[in-house]
């Protein structure tokens, strides 16, 4: 199976409430940039997104171009979530190419976790692809990384 996370794009600056942040133009360019790249090379069947308007915007660049793949919200990976209860939530999912869109930090230390290594930053709007048998700690492979843009 395949995990692919992906970061959202560039946002606007932070206000009162982190969770109604809008995507920039350059956020939604990002955005179709890395939707474009990952839907040339893969097929997703399943997403997960995080609540945050940001995500979900990001999301949309690929889930209008694949209506018929199911979408769930995971409460779960915000950006100061804990990576180990996301992995286990993510773990439940079935899909043989699930695409899940969510935020710095969480996303790093989802990524670390999958591979067993310490976390790395993502780009705005970075995609990073994953290999694995089944969903668990230290049971990943990174196979593909693609950063669209960033000004």
């Amino acid at each position: 199976m395949k995990i692919i996370l992906m970061r959202h794009g560039q946002a606007e600056a932070y206000q009162q409430a982190d969770n109604i942040r809008q995507l920039t133009p350059l956020g939604h360019q990002q955005a179709k940039q890395t939707a474009e790249y990952l839907l040339s090379l893969y097929q997703p069947d399943f997403f997960v997104v995080s609540p945050y308007d940001r995500a979900q915007q990001t999301l949309a660049a690929l889930s209008t171009q694949l209506p018929e793949v199911p979408v769930s919200v995971h409460d779960n990976i915000t950006p100061s979530d804990d990576a180990r209860e996301a992995l286990t939530g993510l773990a439940d999912v079935t899909a043989e190419c699930l695409v899940v869109v969510c935020h710095m930090s969480i996303i790093a230390k989802l990524a670390a976790l999958l591979i067993g290594e310490t976390p790395e930053s993502f780009a705005l709007a970075e995609a990073r692809v994953f290999e694995m048998d089944f969903v668990a700690a230290d049971m990943a492979k990174e196979v593909d990384r693609f950063v669209p843009a960033q000004s």
